[in-house]
């Protein structure tokens, strides 16, 4: 007989792995062990190369046949910082809640999951982990890689669920049906650096800089759409190599980020903010990344599932949102229906990151429900 993995202890378990992003440090071992406990087949591979890799992702996988039931997360996190009460990664439970970092975002949404998954242990169809190592970094030797792999053994899930962090300010009452896309642009402003007592024989660029940085403010990228909020443009960066106070600088940069709805594609932006610079700040140039498309899930089934096991559990009724930042489902809604949900997340990111111990069962009893309904009303 499967044992029921208790939420809480996974969740500590892999908080105990230093995984900051792109390391596993142990975290896969640890969610693997308890998989494999459960029946499922464990994948694990490493995908791609220098400098953003390489990375170790998992696919794990129970059951045949559809439906197909995929949940996706990452064991991955940003870098602690300094000044936590306690260590970050040294789980402690104070107060009821568990601290340590990833307790939010998400192996504390991963932990519920499988979880959920020892209490279904016999089901019609396929469920599935698609985890990767890769999420809180440049995502390209990640999800992405998994789809690959996926892709050339025939893999294709029916309905994707996200564990993020979606929950604002109680359990189950955001759950995310879209994502904005987003691109980071630098922006760099040649000019001849020289003596500020003789600005004749230099060539300031900071001026030229300031003209196109003024000129991209001033875009209106949209008024928002019935499913997404405006789209908006920020400056996250303005640097010269010098900080001397007798020096015309001999180059000004700027880097922006853009979050974009579902009126835009990345590579129009990407033209939109050169052909703004190039008019403001002749001879500049403009280098970007495009992270992920902006998606919106359409009305489905998998609306109905999560959001009435939200409301059976919990009494909430949930919101369904596109605010706030990207994930992976940038790349998963390629495969198939996706939506996110997960704890509450105040504090992800965050100096002393914590999860509720019970949001953390609780939500592992709305994942075992989404489980049941999605694999064809498996009963408890």
């Amino acid at each position: 007989m499967t044992v029921a993995i208790d939420p809480v202890d996974l969740a500590a378990a892999l908080i105990a792995c230093p995984s900051v992003t792109p390391q596993e440090a142990g975290s896969l071992t640890v969610l693997g062990n308890a998989l494999q406990d459960l029946g499922f087949e464990v994948h694990r591979f490493l995908s791609g190369g220098p400098p953003d890799g390489p990375v170790e992702n998992m696919f794990a996988t129970r059951g045949t046949g559809g439906p197909h039931f995929a949940f996706a997360g990452h064991v991955d996190v940003v870098p602690p910082g300094e000044g936590w009460t306690s260590d970050p990664f040294q789980p402690e439970i104070r107060g009821g809640l568990l601290y340590g970092r990833g307790a939010v975002d998400m192996k504390g949404g991963i932990a519920a999951f499988a979880a959920a998954a020892s209490r279904v242990p016999d089901h019609p169809g396929t469920l599935s982990f698609i985890i990767t190592g890769d999420e809180e970094g440049p995502a390209t030797c990640g999800t992405v890689a998994i789809m690959d792999w996926m892709a050339e053994r025939g893999i294709r899930p029916d309905m994707i669920l996200i564990g993020e962090p979606t929950s604002e300010a109680r359990l189950g009452d955001v759950v995310k049906i879209g994502r904005r896309g987003t691109v980071n642009m630098w922006i760099s402003v040649p000019g001849t650096q020289g003596h500020v007592a003789y600005p004749h024989r230099a060539d300031n660029p900071i001026p030229k800089l300031a003209r196109a940085v003024a000129a991209l403010d001033a875009l209106v990228l949209d008024e928002g759409t019935e499913g997404f909020q405006p789209s908006n443009l920020e400056f996250t960066a303005v640097a010269t190599p010098t900080r001397a106070t007798n020096i015309i600088p001999g180059a000004a940069t700027a880097q922006l980020n853009i979050r974009f709805n579902n009126l835009h594609h990345g590579e129009a932006l990407v033209d939109l903010v050169r052909r703004t610079v190039a008019e403001a700040a002749p001879g500049a140039t403009v280098e970007a990344r495009i992270s992920g498309e902006a998606f919106l899930t359409p009305p489905g089934p998998i609306y109905d599932i999560v959001t009435d096991a939200i409301r059976a559990e919990t009494g909430v009724e949930p919101r369904l949102s596109t605010h706030g930042g990207t994930s992976d489902g940038r790349f998963l809604t390629k495969l198939c229906p996706v939506v996110d949900f997960g704890l509450p997340n105040a504090t992800m990111h965050k100096l002393d990151e914590a999860a509720a111990v019970e949001d953390i069962h609780a939500l592992s009893r709305i994942y075992e429900r989404i489980i049941r309904k999605a694999l064809g009303g498996v009963e408890g």
